[in-house]
């Protein structure tokens, strides 16, 4: 295969898993009161986070962040608190049903996920392969 054929298809590929992966947190989360978002932002609120720091980690703008969060605010899964050296910013912390919501939908996203089919050392070699890809960048 040449070079700009196996590339188009490796970007065709990843495009595909991440659609697979997609498809995979919207059925993890249609029989909850979650939307994919939130659940993806429970996900990552593994640590108190700023607005800023889990829209980097959601991959998308602070104002889709500050919707979500809005959300999970309503339904007592996270809290906003002073950060404790910024005093312009405030932390996100899972309450402690957001805690519960957080291992619930962690669990579900490790049920039958897209890549379920690739071995553990399969899984840290695409892992590993991943991050060198995005570091280049």
């Amino acid at each position: 295969m040449d070079e700009p054929m196996a590339a188009r298809e490796l970007c065709s590929l990843i495009s595909e898993l991440s659609h697979n992966i997609d498809e995979h947190v919207r059925g993890c989360v249609a029989d909850t009161d979650l939307t994919a978002p939130q659940a993806i932002a429970l996900r990552e609120l593994s640590e108190p986070l700023t607005m800023r720091e889990l829209a980097d980690r959601m991959h998308c703008a602070t104002s889709n962040v500050t919707f979500v969060v809005d959300r999970l605010e309503k339904q007592g899964l996270v809290t906003r608190q002073p950060h404790p050296r910024d005093r312009r910013a405030k932390q996100l912390t899972l309450t402690t049903e957001g805690e519960r919501q957080r291992a619930n939908i962690i669990d579900r996203f490790s049920v039958n996920t897209p890549l379920a089919g690739l071995s553990q050392a399969d899984q840290q070699a695409l892992h590993d392969l991943l991050r060198r890809a995005l570091a280049d960048r």
